[in-house]
């Protein structure tokens, strides 16, 4: 399997530039950069090493940063590139010389290969390579460290002293290796964040240069950067190493979705390949057990507990891996602190504070994704394990917990709220001051609520307790969410009770979980109005605006620095993530998936358009709805997956024959 572009895109500089490929480990570590070559981002290279917890994205360290490959590799000679599965290929025309390029992250190890193979050459030809090394934050911004060269057998150790950051190799299976000069550091200029309005240069070492002569006797070279003493260096194993992991993913995918697989476009066998890249590892339940989580997005973020949540089902269940999810909500069960969930891990390793539990959603989203789990599964074990964690969820949420989380008696729906603080999803806050509060009773919190309470209704007789407790709640909250409705937009209030008893009539795509999750809390006709407002108003190919762009706040454009970056991330700007319950709602209402389906295939077209592979963070609210923020976002790919698997199975079981 394989996504191929055009020689249009290799002709085109600033289209190839803005093409990004990502390769990674599972350890939290990654690659990436553009398909024409030169860096434009602090975090592009060929190693960036997650060197402490595995997650955090303050340890994620820029080791080797490129290579500089001579006059022969460059956008000029480049005439096709290839996305093999998650390799990434390039094909070079040196003069009636082919040369191919791959590379790839082993599983497991802070370890990239970059492996060369001539097709075909009259004579042999010579490669020259220097290799730019650091040793500073992925994030960028240091000056340059000290960095100790060694020359070793095939290649060069380098041993940088800065705190925290191992020695790490560059070794060659051939050719001549030679230090560079003390002190030869570069200039590169990186347009992406002067795009950004953060600081745009970078400044790496020329650690060696490489030569190597390729012919049709010897037509292989292949160069290794790690943190190992002694990486392989045997490139073509490697490679089958490689591909045979994607392969497994691939097999996992189908054995869990038979009825699915055949029926398959080829960019949902992509997705479940992308779906990997989120998947690391991070201390577990107990101390020093192995546990797992999810990484929000490439190439910034680390592990959030709401996107991971969120993403859980999508990336792991849909693609057949159970046992992670498993895993994953052990890890998270044993953070719960006064009932709430982390909404993020501190960077640099440090315990967990107060001001980490700013979440009002992520916990429910956890109960969401354990349901998830358990219909998928089946597995009563690990609801019996996780339920008193449930338990004390509800009562820590109805007697109130963290920053004014409550449940209201009078209508029994949750509220929350604290100033200066961002508790919901719409999390954007600039120089102190909160883009997006929502302050009161959101109304997507309050169909999680619902929710969460309906399956600890369900899962209590499994755990040897009472299920009306948590059934009584649910319904009245069931019977509040009524006050929800706002009949003069023929949708759903955004939030209920602000502050001096405000309703926030804002139409933005959240109140679609009333449709998606279930359908208890809207009548037919109240769905059917909710569908059409926020498919007006909202809807794009590429997923959801959050915020109608009637409303004086809209925001067209994300773009320019870190402020209007931020000004704009949730008035008006797109996120794909909606599109998946944006299509399961649209299924839910016109009780046919087909049309439904037709929503996310658009998203098989953008998977060559940004980071290669994967779905992005964000889009452009206004046409044609540019792709923005990171390049590969874990919701983005869950959702859409998880969307058209659940579809798909509903088409399937529509066609079956009725049983006899």
């Amino acid at each position: 399997m394989a996504i191929r572009f055009g020689s249009d895109l290799c002709a085109d500089p600033v289209a190839a530039g803005q093409r990004e490929w990502l390769i990674s480990n599972g350890l939290g570590s990654y690659g990436s950069g553009t398909v024409a070559g030169p860096r434009t981002r602090s975090y592009h290279g060929l190693l960036v090493a997650a060197l402490g917890a595995p997650a955090d994205p303050c340890t994620r360290t820029l080791l080797v940063a490129g290579l500089e490959e001579g006059p022969a590799l460059n956008q000029r000679s480049m005439v096709a590139f290839t996305l093999e599965g998650s390799v990434p290929c390039w094909r070079y025309a040196i003069g009636d010389a082919l040369l191919e390029k791959r590379l790839w992250m082993q599983p497991g190890a802070h370890t990239t290969t970059v492996h060369y193979r001539l097709l075909q050459a009259s004579r042999p030809l010579e490669l020259q390579i220097a290799v730019l090394v650091h040793a500073r934050s992925h994030h960028g911004y240091s000056q340059e460290p000290t960095i100790d060269l060694r020359a070793v057998p095939r290649g060069v150790q380098l041993r940088p002293d800065v705190a925290g950051v191992p020695p790490f190799v560059v070794h060659s299976d051939r050719g001549r290796t030679e230090l560079a000069a003390p002190g030869d550091w570069g200039e590169v200029a990186l347009s992406a964040e002067r795009e950004r309005g953060l600081p745009s240069h970078d400044r790496p070492l020329r650690a060696c240069r490489i030569t190597v002569a390729l012919s049709s006797e010897a037509p292989t070279f292949s160069l290794v950067a790690s943190t190992e003493a002694a990486p392989p260096l045997d490139g073509e194993r490697s490679l089958q190493e490689r591909r045979r992991h994607d392969d497994a993913l691939l097999q996992q995918w189908q054995a869990a979705q038979p009825h699915l697989a055949d029926r398959a476009p080829a960019w949902v066998r992509q997705l479940v390949l992308a779906a990997d890249q989120f998947v690391v590892a991070r201390t577990g339940a107990g101390e020093g057990e192995a546990g797992q989580t999810l990484l929000a997005g490439y190439p910034w973020f680390g592990d959030w507990g709401r996107d991971t949540m969120i993403s859980l089902s999508g990336l792991t269940l849909a693609t057949g891996r159970p046992a992670i999810a498993a895993r994953i909500l052990r890890t998270y069960a044993a953070h719960l602190s006064a009932g709430m969930l982390p909404n993020r891990f501190p960077e640099g390793g440090e315990p967990l504070g107060e001001h980490d539990y700013n979440t009002v959603d992520a916990t429910l989203w956890y109960v969401e994704a354990l349901r998830r789990y358990h219909e998928a599964t089946g597995d009563t074990a690990l609801i019996r394990e996780l339920f008193p964690h449930l338990r004390q969820i509800v009562e820590a949420h109805c007697r109130g917990t963290r920053h004014g989380i409550r449940r209201d008696p009078v209508d029994g729906l949750l509220s929350a709220g604290a100033e200066g603080l961002q508790l919901t999803w719409m999390d954007a806050k600039v120089n102190g001051e909160v883009i997006t509060p929502r302050r009161g009773k959101p109304v997507e919190v309050n169909v999680l609520w619902s929710c969460a309470l309906r399956s600890l209704a369900r899962f209590a007789p499994l755990c040897g307790e009472a299920a009306e407790p948590y059934a009584a709640l649910a319904e009245q909250a069931r019977v509040g969410f009524q006050r929800f409705w706002n009949p003069q937009t023929g949708c759903c209030f955004d939030v209920l009770d602000g502050p001096g008893g405000h309703h926030e009539a804002a139409v933005r795509p959240n109140q679609l979980l009333a449709v998606a999750l279930t359908d208890q809390l809207l009548s037919p006709q109240q769905a059917r109005q909710l569908l059409e407002i926020c498919g007006q108003r909202l809807l794009t190919p590429m997923g959801l605006r959050s915020l109608d762009p009637r409303d004086p706040r809209y925001v067209g454009h994300y773009g320019g620095g870190p402020v209007a970056r931020d000004q704009a991330y949730h008035q008006g700007t797109v996120w794909g993530w909606w599109l998946g319950p944006w299509a399961l709602a649209q299924a839910r209402v016109q009780g046919s998936p087909q049309p439904a389906l037709q929503w996310l295939e658009a998203i098989g077209d953008h998977l060559a358009a940004a980071g290669l592979g994967s779905v992005s963070e964000i889009f452009d609210g206004d046409p044609p709805h540019a792709p923005r923020g990171c390049i590969a976002q874990a919701w983005s790919v869950a959702e859409v997956l998880r969307a058209w698997t659940e579809l798909s199975m509903m088409q399937v079981q529509a066609q079956a024959p009725e049983p006899r």
